[in-house]
């Protein structure tokens, strides 16, 4: 089905509920993982899910178009996580930087975590990263996201994603090799 069809079947009330189910049938799971490559936390994951989900029913009418859902979409569990991250930091009395480490602290008592030391080690040197180095990283390295389609959700030239992604990876190396 035609992207356009598909928004007119969401924004008819007559088939809605059918395109909607259809819309998260196939978008849950990769936003889920999107979400929980942001925020380490599966309970956490599933509140921005869902909190995704809301806006996304409640701001089909303005979608325009002017990118693909997809995209559209990705941007709003981005600016959903992050904005969960701060809140969470904030009600911490921390820096979302702080609170990222102790997260990733945490990560091998997390039941849903089936990581290795290596793999922490990763998400140690991640969280060091300024955050949107940490997102153009995860999304490159984790999801194997285009430049293009991380343009289209983060709002950044293709160049600037591929200099971050760069000095990303030259920061983990380092951190890495130094620990």
């Amino acid at each position: 089905m035609e992207e356009k069809d598909f928004i007119q079947k969401l924004l008819n009330p007559k088939t809605q509920n059918e395109a909607f189910q259809m819309l998260l049938s196939q978008y849950q799971r990769p936003l889920y993982q999107h979400i929980r490559n942001i925020v380490l936390n599966h309970d956490d994951a599933d509140d921005v899910l869902q909190n995704t989900f809301i806006k996304v029913f409640q701001h089909l009418k303005g979608f325009k178009g002017d990118s693909k859902l997809f995209s559209w979409m990705y941007r709003i569990a981005t600016n959903e996580a992050i904005t969960f991250i701060n809140q969470k930091a904030k009600r911490n009395g921390t820096t979302s930087e702080a609170l990222q480490s102790k997260i990733v602290e945490n990560l091998k008592s997390d039941s849903f975590f089936d990581g290795t030391e290596i793999q922490i080690k990763l998400q140690k040197a991640i969280a060091t990263l300024p955050e949107k180095q940490q997102l153009v990283f995860k999304m490159k390295y984790f999801e194997e996201m285009k430049y293009e389609d991380m343009s289209e959700i983060l709002g950044t030239s293709v160049g600037a994603l591929k200099a971050s992604y760069h000095h990303a990876v030259k920061k983990i190396e380092n951190y890495v090799n130094s620990n």
